[in-house]
Formats: structure tokens, sequence, C-alpha cells
């Protein structure tokens, strides 16, 4: 039907598989494997150390400009009624805290957890569908430590990070 061969098919399902959004079963083929609110919890508590662990080393070393390109991400997710958009500001965000953080085994830890994680973005723009009230814990993490505050920003970012998480797994 779509003009694709098995092959390219085959490795697709196998890589989704690996990142745990298709459980393959011998005889019955691919399905995709249900959102879970124990993967939910285990990703983001998992998540949540990694970008603790990240986020002192990579105050050290931004620039102005760092601070400003993650700020803005942050500020064009928050604003974004796209899942596309969300998880590309998201994803870039990302990349330049664990970048900066100069730690990069931490960093592809973090990208797969987030590669998991991606399937439930949706939701959150479905939990927060008006970008008023949608959570800023990303502009928090960028915020406080402007003003040398690294703990704070970690505390403020752990804080409603795990609001979000709660909403999601109720």
């Amino acid at each position: 039907m779509f003009e694709v061969r098995r092959s390219p098919v085959r490795e697709a399902l196998l890589a989704l598989e690996k990142e745990g959004t298709v459980v393959m079963e011998p005889f019955k083929g691919a399905t995709v494997k249900p959102l879970s609110p124990e993967e939910a919890l285990d990703i983001a508590e998992l998540r949540l150390s990694l970008i603790t662990l990240a986020a002192k080393p990579a105050y050290r070393h931004p620039s102005p400009t760092d601070f400003d390109l993650a700020y803005g991400l942050a500020k064009q997710m928050t604003r974004s009624n796209s899942a596309k958009e969300y998880f590309k500001c998201d994803r870039r965000f990302w990349d330049i805290i664990f970048g900066k953080a100069r730690r990069p085994i931490l960093g592809e830890v973090f990208r797969q957890l987030d590669d998991r994680l991606t399937r439930y973005n949706p939701l959150v723009l479905k939990l927060f569908p008006d970008p008023g009230t949608r959570p800023r814990q990303r502009e928090v993490l960028i915020e406080f430590p402007r003003k040398g505050e690294v703990d704070e920003a970690v505390r403020a970012f752990k804080k409603v990070y795990l609001e979000v998480v709660h909403r999601i797994i109720d």
C-alpha cells in the first residue's frame, strides 16, 4: 500500500520496540504499547535525577547567548500548541543544558529516556491547552542561574516538574 519494502519497516519497528513504544509478539506482530502511569513516573524520576546531576556543571560554562537561546526555547515551548514544535524546542533546550554540563554519558542516557518520554508530550499539551497556564519549569531552570542561584533553580524546577508528572499520572 505504501510501497515500502519489508526491511526498512522491520528496522523501524525494532527501533520503536527498543525505545519502548511498540511491543513485538511472535505470531501477532507489533502493537503500540499503551501509555502507563508507572512508566511515566519511572522515566520522570530518572530524568529528574539526571537533570539535577547536570545542572550545576552546566551553569559553569554558558555564555549569555546560551542563556538567551535556552530561555527563548523554553518560552517558545510554553506558547506552542504543536506537539512537533514542542518536541523540537524541548530537544534543543536539553541539548544546550547537557552540552554545557560537559557530561556526555549523562546526556546520552537522558536522550534515551527523552525518546521514551516523547510519546507523553501530546498529553502535556492536552492537560495544559492554554499557554497562559502551562507550567514554566524550563524557564525557571534558566531564570535562577542567571542570578547565580543554581540550587534554587533545581529546587524550583523539581517542584513544578513533579506537579506536571503527577497530573500526567492522574
